[in-house]
């Protein structure tokens, strides 16, 4: 969290490999090292600022994980933004991530001119 909280895309780009499958919605899921940071640059776009805290981390395989986060932070033009997030997360065997995929409290906030519930 810390090197993504950074938007220093040198740091987050240690987390990937070229097999890195991330599914962070409203995009489709993604696939390798470019266009994972491809996806990162363009949610560092989209928020003028972003926080993740994550609240629990339950283990349920081998390297397989669930993380509860809080998510925080101004989306667009200076509209405030409040998310829980469980993501489904599985390592690679040198620590990098195998398969990430996201599932959001509330998508209200993604739906062009939605409003957050």
């Amino acid at each position: 969290m810390e090197d993504l909280e950074s938007r220093d895309l040198e740091r987050v780009k240690c987390w990937f490999s070229d097999r890195t499958e991330l599914w962070v919605p409203p995009a489709p899921p993604t696939v390798g090292k470019r266009r994972n940071l491809a996806l990162f640059r363009a949610i560092y776009r989209m928020y003028a600022d972003l926080h993740w805290k994550v609240t629990e981390v339950h283990p349920i395989g081998e390297r397989r994980f669930v993380y509860l986060t809080d998510s925080w932070g101004t989306i667009g033009p200076g509209r405030e933004y409040r998310n829980k997030i469980a993501t489904l997360i599985t390592f690679d065997d040198d620590g990098r991530i195998l398969t990430l995929s996201d599932y959001f409290k509330d998508t209200a906030i993604f739906a062009q001119g939605g409003q957050e519930t």
